[in-house]
């Protein structure tokens, strides 16, 4: 009996060294499927985030490089107005053999559509200097100052493109508070544009959907123009960045340390967009500390955590990346479709449009925004955009497609339905248009809502007028610059007799 006592006792251990042997075998393979799972879900995290945030910034870039460059086109498209009037390139303030009276009232002719053009933009020098340092229009004292005797000099000396006979330059004697366009005009003047840097702050607006990203724009020596940064405008851009961007002019680079996109944009200047890596990456490595502690733990609980949590980070990633993508795609502020992807979605339409199909391409310029601004602030002018977003999204069908474009500027594409005649299309046209201003007449701001505003339209029709965003929208500007000139308030259909 006791033998057998003995056997009896003998095989329950080993039963039970058995079990023991069984659990912690169990435990060990458990442990190391939950490490494996939660380690490779940890660096497929890590990696689809870095390239998806990548692929983010990169769009964010793009946006800012094309903001910028339109916003410069505008300056030179403004500056190249002046030259419609002949006596603005014949006349010469240095030819000593001028007529008194007839130079005072060619210089009273041209300083009157220098201003006329001025008050269109936020200008703070608008002029034409001549060799002898005579100047007309609008020339502020403190560029006289900054430049004093060599103002014509210099300011020639920066034309440094020989085609178009202009050029772009910041930080004359280390002053970087405006940056200044200039184009000759004649063999003895140049015309000067400037504007305040602080100007592009608002050329410079983003979505704000990745945290701490800092934007710059930079010219070819590596000196700062603007940026996001405060007390950086005029300093040489940080080794930290400048050496990870090197040559590059266009491309997006991401390291340990920091995700960096570069493009590059007019005259050689170049906008940066960078954020640190660790904010990027943030979030994903609460995770990681979280899956590995839990497995470490409890190794049979980590299992079925890592799959809940798997499933967790599965939708905060794809609901980070749809908010992300949401904002790279929508204009915050209104609620419309931003300027790239509404130009995305515009050719997308107009590409798949069938031959018995017309569009309307509906251009609106808020009349007086800046004077909202200016008035009421900026808090007032953000509710007037707010508003106009609004208005768009009330006023069109859900089948038209609604954008913003830049400042207070906006479009819509608007589908037109079938009509027998052109004229019916036309009526419809001004239909929606008068229904259109009579909202903006009908809208105030202000505290006591006494501050009204209307919109400046204009219309050009697809496919008769043409058949790219591109074509649809100049003509559709053309329009709109009649319906600025007739007073505001009004709508334009363009039409080849504008020509």
């Amino acid at each position: 009996m006791g033998k057998f006592w003995g056997k009896s006792s003998e095989s329950q251990e080993n039963i039970r060294k058995f079990k023991f042997a069984m659990i912690l075998y169990y435990a060990v393979i458990i442990i190391g499927i939950t490490v494996f799972i939660s380690t490779s879900t940890i660096f497929k995290t890590d990696d689809v985030l870095k390239s998806k945030v990548s692929e983010l910034t990169s769009a964010l870039n793009v946006q800012m490089q094309m903001n910028i460059n339109s916003y410069l086109s505008k300056v030179e498209t403004t500056a190249a107005l002046l030259f419609a009037e002949k006596e603005v390139y014949l006349y010469d303030a240095t030819n000593e053999s001028n007529d008194e009276y007839e130079s005072l009232n060619t210089e009273n002719f041209i300083s009157d559509k220098l201003y006329s053009l001025c008050i269109m933009e936020n200008f703070v020098d608008f002029g034409i200097v001549y060799r002898n340092n005579h100047t007309v229009g609008k020339l502020s004292n403190n560029t006289k100052e900054l430049f004093g005797d060599r103002l014509y000099e210099d300011l020639a000396a920066s034309i440094n493109r020989e085609r178009t006979h202009d050029g772009w330059f910041a930080g004359y004697n280390g002053n970087y508070n405006r940056i200044y366009y200039v184009k000759r005009v004649n063999d003895n003047a140049v015309l000067v544009t400037s504007f305040y840097t602080t100007e592009l702050e608002s050329v410079f607006e983003h979505p704000g959907g990745i945290a701490d990203m800092e934007i710059r724009l930079m010219e070819a020596s590596n000196v700062i123009i603007y940026s996001s940064v405060e007390n950086e405008t005029g300093t040489q851009l940080g080794s930290e960045i400048s050496t990870r961007i090197g040559d590059h002019s266009s491309a997006t680079l991401m390291d340990d340390q920091y995700l960096i996109t570069v493009n590059q944009c007019g005259d050689n200047w170049k906008v940066i967009c960078s954020v640190p890596t660790q904010i990027i990456l943030k979030e994903k490595n609460y995770v990681e500390y979280y899956i590995l502690t839990i497995g470490a733990i409890a190794a049979i609980i980590a299992i079925g955590l890592s799959i809940i949590l798997s499933f967790g980070i599965s939708g905060s990633v794809d609901k980070t990346f749809t908010s992300l993508n949401r904002k790279a795609h929508i204009d915050l502020l209104t609620g419309v479709l931003n300027k790239r992807s509404f130009e995305e979605r515009v050719e997308a339409i107009l590409k798949k449009a069938g031959d018995a199909e017309y569009y309307a391409l509906i251009l609106i310029d808020v009349d007086n925004f800046k004077g909202v601004n200016d008035t009421l602030g900026h808090a007032y002018g953000d509710k007037v955009l707010a508003g106009v977003g609004e208005i768009l999204r009330n006023t069109f069908q859900p089948e038209d497609t609604p954008g913003r474009l830049g400042g207070d500027e906006f479009c819509v594409l608007m589908k037109m339905k079938d009509a027998d005649s052109d004229a019916e299309r036309l009526a419809a046209i001004d239909e929606k248009c008068a229904e259109l201003g009579a909202v903006f007449r009908n809208t105030y701001t202000g505290d006591d809502k006494n501050y009204k505003v209307s919109a400046s339209i204009g219309v050009s029709v697809y496919p008769t007028k043409g058949t790219s965003f591109l074509e649809l929208y100049k003509k559709a500007d053309s329009a709109l610059y009649l319906s600025k000139k007739k007073g505001k308030d009004t709508f334009t259909i363009y039409s080849e007799e504008q020509e």
